[in-house]
């Protein structure tokens, strides 16, 4: 076996486990694969001692990156959006590119170097903000849709720094002007004839390629175009991802689009992750240890100015103050795209390794700090804009002290408003409370009784009256945020009912400890609402039906938790120890358990449950505990996925 295949197991091993570490600790992958690049770099293990011949490969990735995004750009979406995504989006990058570009200058840095620098410091994660906004289910409001917009422009800026890179390279007095001038009209040539290909080609070599069926043909062309049309780019001297983002973005508005996605996200997250661990390999570990202080600062100057920039650009579109510090504390580390133009300009011999290095220190520390800021983005914006008066102005509403028996709905999003047309229809009185500021200010102008506030806090309780109330819905999806308002709504008067709205079976214990009343799981009453209307349709009575629904209710769902595992079942690290399987059990003739009565087994102590038993390919319906088990039984038992390991080896092993 070669020392190179060994190094690529090496690599491999060291990308798996740093990956898995940074999900542990809520970190993006492009920072372990970074890290893993500085592991296997030739300063630390030195895996490879010449990183710059996995280039080729890595460059590759680029190609399947741009070919995506090319795949999500929407011109419908652009025009629809074009005030934010031109205005703020434009104006951001050119100020904060202007910014970024002096500063290297003064000190004394070519110009050519000194632009370079500039554009890839002015770029954002998109990767990084766009996941993590989804994951905080932040993606559609306002705030965040500004920052999707300017995201949007850079994603656009990054394809003309691309082009001139290379032009830039070229030796001999070629101005700035001129090299720029070539690239466009190169550009236009390009475009032209790779558009003319994805209107009256491509349309016809897909749609003859779905009709073989053939998935692996399918792959196959996918990969083919993305790299003919970066090849096509990089014989007229422009960057091959600008071929590649021209391909996406031609098959974008096709019917193939979903599938040309899936069918190439395997081969760009593989070798993106690449590309990411070739940056991290030529990271200069001296350049990052004599030049520490300075990178700390370098990155708080750069969030400070990055800020301050979006802040500037969405005053010209007079765009809500505390949405514009809001999205600029968001988009304030440096990108992906950065490390992109960083290692195709270092490549070129713009920039030196040390500058690239210094570059690429910058954007690990930034981007390992965003997912804190995201999550505290809005706090800070409004300690910026001081939004007292703002939240006090959402406030004015004058809730009646003599108000009784009335519904105070925690959460004013759908759930929250459904729930309050209902009660609207019965003439039943309610009082809303939500975060949301716009929501707050659309609902009160509507004429809703909404208060601006956080439900969990006992001052925003006692505005509502809970203490007179005769419900409290808590309809927001967070169960630690929910026990927060159960717990407060008890220190106000602990005989309040509080009533819990949850989208997950396996959340309905912590509730109920925390002291709700009743808990709603969704997927448990959707459950219901079809299962009544399938026995309805079979034919049972109607009074039979409403019985058994409320007997699952009363008994807490015991019918409808658990379920047989498949091959295609998920579980997270967040799921494990919270979903609840059930599992046959066949027993043989050897089985520990063998001749014991069912009793005598102490299930209670595995914590699992015993929910039946079929002999002789018949069912026992509520087995009898003093059953004895015989050869062949197949016990049925639910409980935790590893508990529920553990109870079949106690069963059959006896250990």
């Amino acid at each position: 076996m070669s020392a190179g295949f060994l190094n690529v197991i090496a690599l491999m091993f060291i990308a798996v486990c740093s990956v898995a570490i940074f999900k542990r600790i809520h970190l993006p992958p492009i920072l372990a694969y970074l890290f893993a690049g500085i592991l296997a770099g030739p300063q630390l293990f030195a895996l490879f001692a010449h990183p710059q011949e996995m280039h080729l490969l890595a460059e590759t990735g680029i190609v399947f990156l741009l070919f995506s995004l090319g795949l999500e750009f929407s011109l419908p979406k652009l025009v629809a959006m074009r005030s934010l995504v031109f205005g703020v989006g434009g104006g951001q990058m050119l100020l904060t590119t202007a910014v970024f570009t002096s500063i290297p200058y003064l000190f004394g840095l070519p110009i050519k170097a000194s632009i370079i620098i500039g554009g890839a410091l002015a770029l954002s994660s998109t990767a990084i903000v766009i996941k993590q906004a989804t994951e905080m289910g932040i993606l559609n409001n306002r705030r965040t849709q500004l920052a999707v917009s300017i995201l949007l422009f850079q994603d656009l800026a990054v394809v003309p720094f691309l082009i001139a890179i290379p032009l830039l390279a070229q030796s001999g007095e070629v101005s700035i002007a001129f090299a720029l001038g070539e690239a466009l009209l190169k550009g236009i040539f390009v475009i032209a004839f790779l558009m003319s290909v994805g209107k009256w080609v491509l349309p016809w070599v897909f749609r003859e390629i779905a009709k073989t069926r053939t998935d692996e043909l399918f792959v196959l062309t996918t990969i083919l175009i993305a790299l003919l049309a970066g090849g096509l780019t990089y014989y007229f001297g422009l960057s091959m991802a600008l071929g590649a983002f021209l391909a996406g973005m031609m098959l974008g508005e096709s019917q193939y689009k979903y599938q040309l996605e899936a069918d190439i996200r395997p081969f760009r997250d593989i070798l993106m992750g690449l590309f990411f661990v070739t940056v991290g390999m030529q990271l200069d570990i001296n350049v990052l240890w004599s030049n520490f202080f300075t990178i700390v600062l370098g990155v708080v100057g750069l969030m400070i100015i990055k800020i301050l920039m979006v802040r500037m650009a969405a005053a010209f579109v007079k765009t809500n103050p505390l949405d514009a510090w809001s999205a600029g504390i968001k988009l304030c580390q440096i990108g992906e795209f950065s490390f992109v133009i960083a290692a195709l300009a270092t490549t070129y011999g713009v920039l030196t390794t040390g500058q690239s290095s210094l570059i690429v220190s910058m954007g690990v520390l930034s981007m390992a700090l965003t997912p804190w800021l995201m999550n505290n983005s809005l706090v800070f914006a409004k300690r910026i804009v001081a939004n007292k008066s703002e939240d006090n102005a959402h406030n004015t509403l004058i809730v009646d002290n003599d108000l009784t028996n009335h519904v105070v709905i925690c959460g004013f999003g759908r759930v929250g408003q459904s729930v309050a047309r209902m009660l609207k229809m019965e003439g039943i009185a309610f009082i809303a409370i939500d975060m949301d500021p716009v929501r707050v200010h659309e609902s009160r102008n509507a004429g809703e009784p909404v208060l601006f506030g956080d439900a969990s806090k006992k001052d925003i309780l006692s505005s509502a009256n809970v203490e007179k109330a005769k419900l409290i819905l808590v309809t927001f999806d967070q169960p630690d945020k929910a026990k927060q308002v159960i717990s407060g709504t008890h220190q106000i008067d602990n005989t309040a009912d509080v009533m819990v709205r949850t989208k997950r079976d396996y959340q309905l214990d912590g509730l109920y400890s925390a002291g709700a009343n009743q808990v709603v799981p969704e997927l448990q009453e959707g459950s219901l609402m079809l299962i009544s209307q399938v026995l309805h349709y079979a034919g049972v009575p109607m009074s039979r039906i409403l019985k058994r629904v409320r007997a699952e209710r009363k008994g807490r769902y015991d019918h409808l938790h658990g379920f047989y595992p498949g091959e295609t079942t998920e579980i997270s690290y967040g799921t494990e120890d919270k979903l609840e399987f059930i599992h046959a059990v066949v027993l043989s003739e050897h089985a520990a358990c063998m001749g014991s009565k069912i009793k005598d087994i102490d299930f209670a102590k595995m914590r699992v449950r015993v929910r039946g038993l079929r002999r002789n390919g018949t069912e026992v319906k509520d087995p009898d505990h003093e059953a004895v088990l015989q050869p062949h039984d197949v016990l049925v038992i639910a409980g935790k996925p590893r508990r529920v390991e553990r109870a079949e080896r106690k069963l059959l092993e006896g250990s």
